[in-house]
C-alpha cells in the first residue's frame, strides 16, 4: 500500500485522498463475509498457531491487522498515510493494536522484534526489494517468518514482482520458504481474476 514517508508509492499515488475509499474494494475492506471469511483462513495458515506479535506493514486501514487481532495476536501496524493510520486505529479500538505513522521500509518501531511481519501489496513498488527484505529479516525473532502477499496485475502492462523473483531474494534469508498460489481462489478478491497473485511464508533460522 504505502511506502514512502510523505504518504506516496513510488508510482505517485496520494493515499491520504484513497483513504476514505479504500475500503470499497472486496479485498481491501474485506466487508463481505465471504471475503472476510476466506483472508482470515488464509492468515490463519500463514501467521503462528499461538498468540504472537505482528508487525502489519503498509497496513492500509487495518483490514489484515483486523483479522490478526481477532485471531489473539498482538498488532503493530506502520503505514505512511495518516488518514489510513486513523482510519485502522478506529478500525480496532479496544483490541490489541498499535498503529504509527512510518515508512514501511523503516518501520519505527525501534528495538521491538516480531514473530511475524505480514506485508500486503507493498513490496513490488519499492525500487530495492531486496533491502527492504533484508531489513525485515532483522525486525523477526529466532523462527519467525515473513509474509508477503504479492502478484503481477494487468495484461497489457502488468506491474509486480513475480514469485520466482521474491523466492529468489529470499533463498539467502531464510531456511523454509513457501509460495501459495492465490490467483484461482476468487473469494479473495471478490471476483475471478487471471493475473498472477500469490503468498509467501518464510521462515527465518
Amino acid at each position: 500500500m504505502t511506502n514512502e514517508s510523505d504518504g506516496t508509492t513510488s508510482a505517485g499515488v496520494d493515499w491520504d485522498a484513497q483513504a476514505a475509499a479504500f475500503d470499497d474494494e472486496p479485498d481491501h475492506g474485506l466487508r463481505d463475509p465471504k471475503v472476510r471469511h476466506a483472508w482470515a483462513g488464509r492468515l490463519r495458515d500463514w501467521l503462528p498457531g499461538r498468540a504472537c506479535d505482528v508487525l502489519d506493514l503498509g497496513c492500509g486501514t487495518g483490514s489484515l491487522s483486523l483479522l490478526a487481532a481477532e485471531q489473539g495476536h498482538r498488532v503493530t501496524g506502520v503505514d505512511s498515510s495518516p488518514a489510513m493510520v486513523d482510519l485502522a486505529r478506529a478500525k480496532l479500538a479496544g483490541r490489541d493494536a498499535v498503529f504509527l505513522v512510518g515508512d514501511a521500509t523503516e518501520p519505527p518501531v525501534g528495538e521491538e522484534r516480531f514473530d511475524a511481519v505480514l506485508v500486503r501489496h507493498v513490496l513490488w513498488a519499492l525500487p530495492d526489494p531486496g533491502r527492504a527484505l533484508r531489513h525485515w529479516r532483522e525486525l523477526l525473532r529466532p523462527g519467525g517468518r515473513l509474509v508477503l502477499v504479492e502478484g503481477v496485475w494487468g495484461t497489457v502492462s502488468p506491474v509486480g514482482i513475480p514469485a520466482d523473483r521474491l523466492t529468489a531474494l529470499l533463498a539467502p534469508l531464510a531456511g523454509q520458504v513457501r509460495v501459495d498460489r492465490l490467483s484461482g481462489d476468487a473469494l479473495l478478491w471478490g471476483k475471478e481474476v487471471e493475473d498472477e497473485r500469490y503468498a509467501v511464508v518464510a521462515v527465518v533460522g
